[in-house]
């Protein structure tokens, strides 16, 4: 997943959904004609929801007619119910696990504006202090943790290994939430683990452990992370409630991709991150649109991998929504 660069993972992301170019978003219509007024939106306590929280703070949501009201989802999977039945409207996810749900058909998602894209130095596989592991060619016959199977973590690392000459199946990938990989990690139940910030930073200053694949960078470079979701059906019945989320949305977003201290000041409000932490953790970029060609080529490696049925065409999973 080309994980990074400015524009802006982050996470570039909509594209064609994000109508927005360098003129900025369209003038706000101050809620008139809107399907609905109340919102509830999804969020994950990481870094990539922080243009929500920005455009809540700033009174972006208030100058569409928008009332947002937030919701802690640990994946997109788990909410479909919710998004399916309207009970959620939005919600951010992942681009594996946007791509994953409509492959398998549990729902018709859209993306209706990118997040983040990773950029170097944002999440990794690590090691213990003191491991015979030094490249990922050394991973071979080894286990190494993921948050979630089949997922970003996996996809990253088995393009990485099979550039070392490795096949994905010569390593064997556990599930463990990233919360518990230091302990595996220091209590030898795995022999390395792929971890995101602030897990990536706190295990090599916490334990000592020693990054020895940087996947969002090399091959991986650039690979988009997330956005924010909506269902085909929640869109079409809510054109005009969309396109003014969008407007909100991408207003924040182009604050995040120039100015860090914006995000910075949020982040401790809905995560657990403090504000110093916050300040020293490596980000992805937030850029307004998600590199097509790189969201290309991570369903590629979803679909090389056997993690999709069918290989998408990514251009159709985006929205298109009006100023």
């Amino acid at each position: 997943m080309r994980l990074a660069r400015t524009c802006a993972l982050g996470l570039a992301l909509v594209l064609g959904v994000a109508a927005c170019g360098d003129d900025g978003p369209a003038p706000a219509t101050g809620g008139s004609g809107l399907e609905k007024t109340q919102l509830t939106v999804g969020i994950v306590p990481v870094p990539s929801s922080a243009p929500l929280f920005i455009a809540e703070k700033r009174g972006f949501f208030k100058e569409e007619g928008l009332t947002v009201k937030t919701e802690v989802i640990q994946a997109p999977q788990a909410v479909m119910p919710k998004i399916l039945n309207g009970s959620m409207d939005a919600f951010l996810t992942s681009y594996v696990s946007l791509l994953a749900i409509n492959d398998s058909g549990a729902a018709k998602l859209k993306l209706l504006q990118h997040s983040q894209e990773a950029a170097p130095g944002v999440a990794g596989v690590v090691v213990p202090k003191g491991s015979p592991i030094k490249t990922a060619a050394d991973l071979k016959g080894r286990t190494v943790a993921v948050n979630v199977l089949k997922a970003l973590g996996q996809t990253l690392t088995n393009a990485h290994v099979q550039e070392a000459g490795l096949k994905p199946e010569d390593v064997k990938f556990v599930a463990v939430p990233f919360a518990d990989q230091l302990n595996a990690l220091s209590g030898g139940q795995v022999d390395a683990a792929w971890l995101v910030e602030p897990f990536l930073t706190a295990a090599k200053t916490k334990m000592g452990a020693t990054e020895v694949i940087d996947t969002t960078d090399g091959v991986t470079a650039g690979i988009p992370i997330d956005g924010w979701g909506v269902s085909e059906a929640w869109l079409a019945r809510n054109p005009k409630t969309a396109a003014a989320f969008h407007r909100a949305l991408a207003k924040a977003q182009k604050i995040a991709s120039e100015d860090r201290a914006a995000i910075n000041e949020v982040i401790p409000t809905y995560t657990q991150i403090d504000a110093q932490a916050a300040a020293a953790m490596k980000l992805g970029v937030f850029s307004m649109e998600v590199d097509k060609a790189s969201l290309q080529k991570l369903a590629d490696l979803l679909a090389g991998y056997g993690y999709l049925k069918t290989k998408p065409d990514v251009t159709q999973q985006i929205a298109a929504v009006g100023g």
